[in-house]
């Protein structure tokens, strides 16, 4: 495990290159994250996991990652899985029926698990904490359970839960809070403006409530009221005052894409500033050689408190629940069809 440098990795196709494998087994990423440009069928799927695995020595406990949320954001598709609802359609499900709501996260999640855990993929990059505000970009808008940090932070719990009981870590995003955003971090620096007072009240809580989870995303977002000059991903200020100290958050922090344009300047230099701020790990997702170089050359070998977080994920993976993948749908599809 200490050989792993602290950055996770994606790769172009449906199989690794001669060139991809040579580079994964010299610069060693502690994990790996899918798209859907690398899902073909399901034994394809099964084959890749394992292929990237076996770059860095093969233990099952290597994460492989993937976001596979339900709605627009779900990497792997029908036919191969059903097509799952997004997070607003279950968040309506609890404002009319808490128990139930509750119960649709878990089950929705459980089966995720089903889904990914028989393709070699072990991490499920949900639930997503953040708390929507009336007019938020679609960068998020569905993807939230709710605009009510108490409905946030009740699903996204019992989503976690479900994907532990299949066998998946789940990783909370984005951390401290992606729900104001009026801009899509993919192209735009999104900036938010509420006061830190506000930010506690509301964003920060889902977070708070779930500090003792394993792993979180951050989100690259200004907030003024903290650091005006620095997204949260690359800001030394938010990590330590917010994350690390408000939320309480020790787990592993890995920072969003670092190709997204919400950052300033090339790869490397968003490389060492995410590793500058006191994040764990740069999240690489592209598979373009060029930039997986420039990471690779700018992330350090996990040591110290970033090793121990790291550690203590690949030390928490567990056998599946055993639970009856069958009933457990029926009863998923018949609470979404009345729902």
């Amino acid at each position: 495990m200490s050989e792993s440098k602290s950055f996770i990795s994606g790769c172009k196709g449906l199989s690794l290159t001669e060139d991809e494998k040579a580079f994964f087994r010299s610069e060693r990423p502690w994990g790996f994250i899918l798209f859907g440009r690398n899902i073909g069928d399901p034994a394809q799927v099964a084959d890749l996991t394992a292929e990237m695995r076996a770059t860095v020595g093969g233990g099952s406990d290597i994460p492989v990652l993937i976001d596979q949320e339900g709605g627009r954001v779900q990497r792997i598709k029908p036919p191969h899985v059903q097509q799952y609802p997004n997070a607003a359609a279950l968040g309506a499900i609890y404002r009319a029926d808490e128990e139930k709501g509750l119960r649709a996260a878990w089950l929705m999640s459980r089966l995720h698990a089903f889904d990914l855990h028989r393709l070699g993929i072990n991490v499920d990059c949900l639930p997503v904490l953040d708390v929507a505000v009336p007019g938020v970009h679609d960068v998020i808008g569905n993807r939230a359970y709710g605009q009510e940090p108490e409905i946030v932070s009740a699903m996204g719990k019992a989503a976690a839960e479900g994907l532990k009981a299949g066998g998946l870590m789940p990783i909370m995003k984005h951390m401290p809070g992606h729900g104001r955003t009026m801009v899509d971090s993919h192209h735009d620096l999104p900036v938010v403006h509420a006061s830190r007072a506000e930010l506690e009240a509301c964003d920060f809580v889902p977070f708070q409530r779930m500090k003792d989870e394993l792993m979180a995303m951050s989100a690259h977002i200004v907030f003024t009221a903290i650091d005006a000059d620095n997204p949260a991903t690359t800001s030394a200020k938010v990590v330590r005052e917010i994350i690390r100290g408000h939320m309480g958050f020790d787990g592993l922090l890995m920072s969003d894409d670092v190709s997204m344009n919400a950052l300033r300047g090339d790869i490397a230099e968003r490389t060492r500033g995410i590793i500058a701020a006191g994040l764990d790990m740069v999240l690489h997702c592209h598979g373009i050689m060029d930039e997986m170089i420039m990471v690779t050359e700018n992330a350090p070998p996990l040591t110290g408190e970033s090793l121990r977080r790291a550690n203590a994920v690949r030390a928490a993976f567990t056998a599946p629940d055993g639970a009856d993948e069958q009933a457990l749908r029926e009863e998923f599809n018949a609470m979404i069809a009345v729902s």
